[in-house]
């Protein structure tokens, strides 16, 4: 659809949670809307972490943009964002200059390394699909790295997994990487035991999920140690390498890291030129505008709000409340009424440990945990998804693994391929005679070409 000359001009940044519910609740309203995205789908982050552990495919968690808004007054265009000139009201992207009347900025969050950025290359966050199937292959690779290795030692350092940061990515990644090597592994491997894996969750915080009630984490402890986890608090991170992490003067070998401690705001919040928190989050006014400019709002992980003293999380239902919200104060905008303040309503968050185990805490109050905790999180996360497609394959998928403990979205594209150590046919059963202590041939991969 062309946008129709003369109508308000609303350029939405970010067709994730925030994003998304504006533009919808903006569908009857006078507008043009223009939604901008470097991805052309909607993803579901918080399933993220199972296709990482082979559970679910990319396509379950994630929907076209223009699929969800076609037929209304949206155009979806695919850009990525720069700034934003704040005088000139347009938003600067890798396809030029859009201008907007009203502007609703939702680009979500991005990995931070505390300073650190050369630690991505070793350890990978958990944002976007592409992030997914890299933290699914190196896990994978790893697993086969050590069926090929016959050096015990080094066989240890591939079977050694360390997850930094035990908030709910890092948990979740953890407890599922558990259950996998523990469970549904080790009958696929001859000359390695997956159930012999060393998981590691490092925290440098006192417990884990710290925004979480004492005893929920106590918990949530206690049934990631159950799964086999080695849970670390109060252990601070002081170098990442491709052979493992350094904790002070302590070595932990591992060629499988990953990364779930920190979150950084998207860049662009930079060019605002107002002020920022120490995360780089916009300090929006209560109406959600940025200070000083009720045409231009910020949403979600982007945007520092505080209530009762006490900041938003950074979760996709405040997002979505938030996108809500947006729209009903452009509405005012359009009317000459005043805008209204934000108030998020706290239904309640969760965090899956495992197979049957989760917490979570209902509307403040009501805390919840083990096999209820997690009949609940499966319930919300299917309502929550995009799509009745997207709804049953996922339901379908659960089922299947629920009951064969099987993990069958084992892909691997060839990413890290050339990572894995040679063959060696005298360490292989069976081989012997002439062929033993002969060195096999190393090939480079071929391109892959599975997507």
């Amino acid at each position: 659809m062309e946008n129709t000359p003369g109508r308000h001009q609303v350029v939405i940044v970010g067709g994730g949670f925030g994003g998304l519910q504006a533009a919808l609740r903006l569908k009857r309203a006078p507008v043009e809307v223009t939604v901008l995205d470097r991805y052309n789908h909607h993803l579901f982050q918080p399933l993220l972490y199972q296709v990482a552990t082979a559970v679910l495919s990319p396509g379950d968690i994630s929907a076209p943009i223009r699929q969800i808004l076609r037929g209304r007054n949206t155009t979806v265009l695919l850009a990525e964002v720069r700034s934003v000139d704040l005088a000139r009201k347009v938003v600067v992207s890798d396809g030029g200059e859009i201008p907007y009347d009203t502007l609703v900025l939702a680009m979500g969050a991005t990995h931070s390394y505390f300073g650190h950025p050369e630690w991505s290359q070793f350890a990978p966050g958990l944002k976007t699909i592409d992030d997914a199937r890299d933290i699914r292959e190196r896990v994978l690779l790893a697993l086969e790295a050590a069926e090929r290795e016959p050096d015990p030692e080094r066989q240890r350092e591939w079977l050694t997994f360390v997850i930094i940061g035990a908030g709910p990515t890092g948990v979740e990644l953890a407890g599922a990487l558990a259950y996998m090597t523990k469970h549904s592994l080790p009958h696929d491997y001859r000359r390695v035991d997956t159930s012999q894996a060393r998981i590691l969750l490092l925290e440098g915080l006192p417990r884990v999920l710290n925004t979480y009630p004492e005893e929920l984490s106590a918990k949530a402890r206690r049934d990631l140690e159950k799964l086999g986890v080695e849970v670390r608090t109060g252990t601070l991170v002081t170098g990442v390498d491709d052979l493992g992490v350094s904790v002070g003067d302590t070595r932990i070998p591992a060629r499988t890291v990953l990364w779930g401690a920190g979150v950084a705001a998207s860049p662009v919040a930079r060019t605002l030129g107002v002020p920022l928190d120490k995360a780089g989050r916009v300090k929006v006014e209560p109406t959600l505008n940025v200070p000083g400019h009720e045409d231009v709002f910020v949403i979600g992980d982007l945007a520092s709000v505080v209530q009762d003293g006490k900041p938003v999380p950074g979760i996709a239902p405040a997002a979505m409340q938030m996108g809500r919200h947006v729209a009903k104060n452009i509405r005012h905008r359009l009317e000459g009424r005043p805008l209204e303040p934000f108030r998020y309503h706290d239904k309640g968050s969760f965090a899956v440990i495992g197979r049957g185990s989760a917490i979570g805490v209902l509307y403040d109050k009501v805390r919840v945990s083990g096999k209820l905790a997690w009949g609940m999180w499966l319930g919300i996360h299917i309502t929550f998804l995009v799509g009745f497609r997207n709804k049953v394959a996922v339901m379908l998928d659960w089922a299947y693994t629920y009951l064969t403990k099987r993990r069958d979205v084992r892909l691997i594209t060839g990413l890290h391929a050339n990572k894995l150590p040679p063959i060696h046919p005298e360490s292989l059963p069976g081989v012997a005679g002439e062929h033993a202590g002969q060195a096999m041939p190393r090939h480079e991969p071929e391109p892959s070409h599975v997507h």
